[in-house]
């Protein structure tokens, strides 16, 4: 294609959104309401995502040591428990360690116990998958010497049944709202493209090839698409700085955190501008298709 015929179109691209205000107006505040939409929730499940991350990492186990372990067989424990398939971290803690615990969650009257201490000692165990976590403890119950292991059994398969449930529930609104969002503005972008259709018909009779007549409203769409992504792309920027902005403090030292402003937000912009040149090139593309038969 020639030069002069790629400047044409991008020429008579943006002459024809000039032209065509009010439809334009109506494409653009179509796109933007939907990216808007769109940018938004995808914000939220991608924080969503990370809290559930965050909850995940969390879980662990608790292995108890028998008492009449001694400090050989409490090591020869601890070295296979490192050993076990899917461990990724053990924390030995001494009785002590145990009871200093106890003191700082229930409170000083604790200590009279310091001379007589009762408590066993522990391992705390991380699996390399949360998920996995039943599994391990399984497996670490059955070494000599070690007297209980504790995971919150029950409560914690709830949870990854829970998260998992979310996170697909999520992904299908997601993408419930792409397809409307998709199904919106190509529809919005066949009305424009309709109120042509005297044109399209004539540019057809007088010899113009379908890639002629299809590329500059495949450009408009883009320009749509683009120029209903900016709203959205500074309204998602603005409030997510100011959401993080009030969060952050808050959650600091708790253990779920949301997402940093970078690159979260380059991401989600970026995905918004992809979205809008997509769709918007999409819904022109196959708007314009059923005019091209003449």
């Amino acid at each position: 294609m020639k030069f002069r015929t790629v400047r044409r179109h991008f020429r008579e691209s943006f002459k024809t959104l000039g032209r065509n205000g009010w439809m334009t107006f109506a494409s653009v505040s179509a796109v933007t309401v939907t990216l808007l939409l769109v940018g938004v929730f995808v914000s939220i499940m991608l924080n969503l995502n990370k809290v559930a991350e965050d909850l995940e990492k969390d879980v662990e186990m608790k292995v108890y040591v028998e008492l009449a372990a001694d400090e050989a067989a409490t090591r020869a424990l601890e070295d296979q428990i490192r050993e076990t398939p899917g461990v990724a971290e053990v924390v030995y803690s001494t009785r002590n360690d145990e009871l200093d615990k106890m003191v700082k969650d229930f409170g000083e009257d604790l200590k009279l116990y310091e001379q007589s201490n009762p408590l066993r000692e522990a391992f705390y165990v991380k699996a390399t998958e949360p998920q996995q976590t039943a599994k391990v403890a399984k497996a670490i119950d059955e070494y000599p010497n070690t007297y209980e292991v504790v995971y919150g059994q029950g409560k914690v398969e709830k949870l990854f049944s829970f998260l998992n449930l979310g996170r697909n529930v999520g992904l299908v609104l997601i993408l419930a709202l792409l397809f409307t969002a998709m199904f919106l503005i190509a529809n919005t972008i066949r009305i424009t493209i309709v109120a042509r259709k005297t044109e399209i018909g004539i540019m057809k009779l007088v010899g113009a090839t379908n890639s002629f007549v299809r590329i500059p409203f495949v450009l408009e769409g883009i320009w749509l698409g683009i120029l209903g992504a900016i709203i959205p792309m500074i309204a998602i920027t603005w409030g997510y700085i100011e959401f993080y902005d009030y969060a952050e403090p808050r959650l600091r030292g708790e253990m779920i955190q949301i997402l940093g402003p970078l690159p979260f937000l380059y991401i989600v912009n970026g995905l918004v501008l992809f979205m809008g040149i997509f769709i918007g090139a999409w819904g022109s593309f196959m708007s314009v298709r059923k005019f091209l038969k003449v």
